[in-house]
């Protein structure tokens, strides 16, 4: 068996086959396939495709080209969640202590940010002191005392997806959607969980543009999931506009505990307890999704899971005194430039200028600002009169916050009339 013949063989529209995917990860992980021959065989995948079990395949040799995480320690049912990313989404911080306050225990790895939209880990160190390094041990010690733990991917976990996520970046075919399938899931089976649910975003703020990539991604990534003997399944949801009204670290700590507390805003509670209701289901906790999420609403607004949160960041030495968090030295309001309904407000130019501010990254070695950010006043539907603050922008330089006022005016569509989905 020899590379060349496996890149001709996709090459000419040929299924591959168990070994020979295996041979092609294994080789490249362990450095015998050379880069090149790899990037033949990406650009080979983006334009004829994976079927469903070279899919499978693919997704399992990336799991086991590392280290995969040992939870039999953990007693109970593990639960993950994960979103293929989006401008103000921090529903992980609301779906983890909820599903830990229903008996679930939430084994969390995320990433950090790169672009414009936001990672967990930089968000959850925006707390003053919160660790998000902990070892093995430790992890498995918090799950079994509080029934949550956070923390950063490591380096052993699916290594061939950081090498091959690398060149995909590096040759124009990250957009394929067996390639991201296999890149997410291999990282979430390594894991382990017993129980997945996946939030895949559609729209302007989304890797996924359309509401049909995202269906078609999800049902690959649920299949894949069960195949591998894990629960899995999914919620589509529109990242058009922002979720919530923060965008950035620490804002969007305060807006999540906001949330905890029964005080933030209805698109990001609602998206939150439908992931929890799935979870929850899954978990094998209640029969059907209705009382599922009515176990979880009751979580949440008795308080329950807030009380979680607190627990989790205490226990990953974090300062539970949310009033402590990053603040920007300056903040200038993006006023409407004339009256009318608000019929637009583009997620990824929003996050663009979160980007601009500091609130996230165009390399992984860029330093984070923590507490540069958004905070929406409005959103679509909303009327506004001429010279109203829309969004105020929180940000440590002028300069800086002059670029993120120039991108907001691109985000934002004002008109006469409400938007058609507005009008009775």
């Amino acid at each position: 068996m020899n590379m060349l013949d496996i890149i001709r063989k996709k090459r000419d529209q040929a299924e591959l086959n168990h070994e020979e995917i295996r041979f092609w990860i294994e080789g490249y992980t362990q450095g015998r396939i050379p880069d090149y021959q790899s990037a033949a065989m990406l650009m080979a995948i983006y334009l004829r495709g994976l079927s469903k079990n070279e899919t499978v395949e693919l997704t399992l040799a990336m799991r086991d080209s590392g280290l995969k995480l040992d939870l039999s320690d953990i007693e109970g049912i593990k639960a993950d969640k994960h979103s293929t990313g989006g401008v103000g989404d921090k529903t992980t911080l609301i779906v983890a202590p909820i599903l830990a306050a229903a008996g679930l225990k939430v084994a969390k790895m995320s990433g950090r940010s790169l672009g414009f939209t936001g990672g967990t880990i930089d968000k959850l160190e925006s707390i003053n002191g919160f660790r998000v390094g902990l070892n093995r041990q430790e992890f498995i010690e918090q799950l079994n005392h509080c029934g949550v733990a956070l923390m950063g991917q490591t380096a052993e976990l699916a290594p061939a997806d950081k090498l091959l996520y690398a060149l995909r970046d590096a040759t124009a075919t990250v957009e394929s959607t067996p390639l991201i399938a296999a890149s997410i899931m291999s990282k979430k089976l390594a894991v382990g969980a017993d129980v997945l649910v996946l939030d895949v975003k559609y729209g302007s703020g989304a890797f996924f543009k359309t509401i049909e990539a995202a269906n078609e991604a999800a049902a690959l990534m649920v299949e894949i999931g069960q195949t591998a003997g894990q629960k899995a399944a999914a919620i589509i949801s529109s990242m058009e506009q922002p979720l919530g009204r923060a965008v950035g670290n620490a804002l969007e700590v305060a807006e999540a505990w906001q949330t905890l507390c029964c005080q933030g805003p209805d698109d990001l509670r609602e998206l939150s307890l439908d992931l929890a209701a799935e979870a929850i289901v899954l978990g094998d906790l209640s029969p059907d999704k209705a009382l599922a999420r009515a176990k979880a609403q009751e979580l949440l607004d008795k308080g329950l899971a807030r009380a979680k949160f607190i627990e989790m960041v205490k226990a990953q030495g974090g300062d539970s005194d949310f009033s402590h968090l990053p603040q920007a030295a300056l903040r200038i309001p993006f006023t409407a430039p004339k009256s009318g309904y608000i019929c637009a407000l583009h997620a990824n130019i929003v996050g663009r200028a979160a980007l601009a501010l500091g609130a996230g990254r165009l390399v992984k070695e860029a330093i984070i600002d923590h507490s540069a950010g958004i905070l929406l006043q409005h959103k679509v539907g909303d009327y506004v009169q001429e010279g109203e603050c829309i969004a105020m922008l929180h940000g440590n330089d002028n300069n800086r916050l002059q670029e993120a006022n120039a991108l907001m005016a691109r985000s934002v569509f004002i008109e006469t009339t409400a938007p058609p989905n507005l009008i009775s």
